[in-house]
């Protein structure tokens, strides 16, 4: 609910309480006389929300803090001769920040589908999910639904270095910045991790489409948003 719509509707029960109080109450009634004096002056004023931090050690220190609750700005009501304040809740925001070890990178992103060369023929993805689940890109697809970060792209990479669950941006300068999870692995990228390369393989639906997707960049950033799961 916003402030505006709090406001209202606070000032809405103000005039009924005006209009039932005015036979119920005595005249001499402070609170009823001050709330109901047209002529009182009633200012309003949003009270900033502020900030929680929990620390995380599986989050870069490098990493975007991730919002785990949204704050809440607060209203307080000060009546004129009265000096009475109400004040509607204030949350604070949560956010999660990285104490973790640093993870930017720039190396090669390419594309694959699950139709590759030595590839799953169930399309079946190395890693098993958060849930305990095998994911097939073929019948589950190239996403995964992270319960932090939301649809990702499925990512091959070097597990030694990129544990499973590693959710990692990408920006190749010809895709749009995207995010990814690495639930795959290969061989081209564990040898390629040994001869001092970063090398990262995007998901496609098949081979083919993988080749026009417009992965394949040698000048890729690539930055650790969180350590496996």
């Amino acid at each position: 609910m916003s402030l505006k719509v709090k406001l209202s509707m606070i000032l809405s029960i103000i005039l009924i309480v005006c209009i039932v109080g005015e036979n119920a109450l005595k005249s001499g009634n402070k609170i009823y006389n001050s709330i109901c004096d047209m002529n009182a002056v009633i200012t309003s004023e949003v009270v900033s929300y502020g900030t929680d931090y929990v620390y995380d050690e599986n989050i870069p220190s490098t990493a975007e803090p991730v919002v785990l609750e949204e704050g809440v700005n607060g209203l307080s009501l000060t009546y004129d001769g009265l000096n009475y304040t109400r004040l509607s809740d204030v949350k604070n925001q949560v956010l999660k920040v990285g104490t973790g070890k640093q993870g930017e990178y720039k190396g090669r992103l390419t594309g694959y589908g699950p139709d590759c060369e030595g590839c799953s023929k169930l399309g079946n993805v190395s890693c098993r999910t958060r849930e305990g689940k095998v994911h097939s890109l073929k019948t589950d697809g190239i996403y995964y639904n992270d319960i932090v970060y939301g649809k990702l792209r499925i990512l091959a990479a070097d597990q030694s270095q990129f544990p499973c669950g590693t959710v990692i941006k990408i920006n190749n300068g010809v895709l749009n910045e995207f995010y990814g999870i690495v639930l795959d692995t290969g061989y081209t990228m564990r040898k390629a991790w040994s001869e001092g390369t970063v090398w990262i393989d995007l998901a496609f639906e098949s081979q083919k489409v993988a080749r026009t997707g417009g992965a394949t960049s040698s000048n890729t950033k690539f930055s650790v948003q969180r350590w496996g799961w």
